[in-house]
């Protein structure tokens, strides 16, 4: 690959639609290796129910490495500026050796995030900052916030005193923190794509081959390893809808026919997700279904 034309190549689309198996084979071809984009794949322990499918990671009898799978403790947060971080230091380390990525993933977030470069960062409570405008209104707070970002537009921040708070908090700490600005990408973005009635065929035989392969088992083993019901309902339908199973708070047959229509809409917000990244200006490539050769040959005409 040429790496002066593209440096990333970008797999994306809705769950269930084959990204990994798409991505690893690619990366066994070109030589290269895949970094993760799910929110949950991150996490040590959700395995099943997070479809990590390390299996798809070995292409005819060949490892392809993998990168950001399994880096932290699902007891913890792990944020999207978590991610950021991760990814450059990965894409770094990566492009230093010569290779040319795959991110491959249907967490939008983390995906427009690196993709777009968001400017993120933890900001520490400034206790003195919070002293010196303990005593003003609601209304000089909210002219100190437009004063401090004039480019405002989420007005919603001005209508509670903790918010307005926290925003000149950050904006304070950006006027005086120079952010430090990612790599700069030029990517190949190819979406994955299937009719509706089957994608939600392969959600719902997909959902069944998870429970069949110990779903239920891995949903009460995180649990009895100290992972509480209430993060358990953070971590992801799966586990917040087999949390409640195994509670005794919904049956079997409701918790299956629930979870196989929340994964069908949550497929369909994440579509959505993908065309908004289209108008905010990220190019997205399409193939249809499973389509490997017209993958390879979009890779192969954009970066030859």
């Amino acid at each position: 690959m040429n790496v002066q034309t593209v440096n990333l190549i970008a797999i994306v689309g809705p769950t269930a639609s084959g990204k990994t198996r798409l991505a690893a084979r690619l990366a066994r071809e070109t030589g290269s290796e895949v970094i993760s984009a799910d929110s949950r794949q991150v996490y040590r322990g959700l395995d099943i129910g997070s479809g990590k499918d390390l299996g798809d990671y070995v292409v005819d009898g060949v490892p392809v490495p993998y990168h950001l799978i399994d880096v932290a403790d699902p007891r913890e947060e792990f944020s999207v500026f978590s991610y950021q971080q991760a990814f450059r230091d990965c894409f770094a380390e990566l492009s230093q050796r010569g290779i040319v990525p795959i991110l491959a993933g249907g967490t939008g977030l983390y995906i427009e995030a690196v993709l777009r470069d968001y400017r993120m960062e933890e900001v520490p409570e400034n206790p003195e900052l919070r002293h010196e405008l303990r005593d003003r209104s609601e209304e000089e707070l909210a002219d100190l916030l437009r004063s401090a970002n004039p480019r405002l537009h989420n007005t919603s921040d001005l209508g509670d005193r903790a918010r307005i708070l926290r925003a000149i908090e950050i904006a304070r700490h950006r006027a005086d923190v120079p952010a430090e600005p990612g790599p700069m990408l030029r990517p190949l973005v190819l979406g994955v794509r299937w009719e509706r009635a089957v994608l939600r065929r392969r959600i719902s035989d997909r959902l069944e081959a998870r429970l069949a392969g110990g779903l239920l088992e891995e949903v009460r083993q995180l649990h009895e390893s100290g992972v509480s019901w209430e993060r358990l309902h953070e971590l992801g339908l799966e586990y917040r809808y087999i949390g409640l199973h195994l509670k005794g708070d919904l049956l079997y047959d409701e918790m299956v026919g629930t979870l196989k229509t929340r994964i069908g809409q949550f497929a369909k917000r994440q579509e959505t997700w993908f065309r908004g990244m289209e108008r905010r200006g990220v190019p997205i490539r399409w193939i249809e279904g499973d389509d490997y050769e017209t993958l390879r040959s979009l890779v192969k005409a954009a970066a030859p």
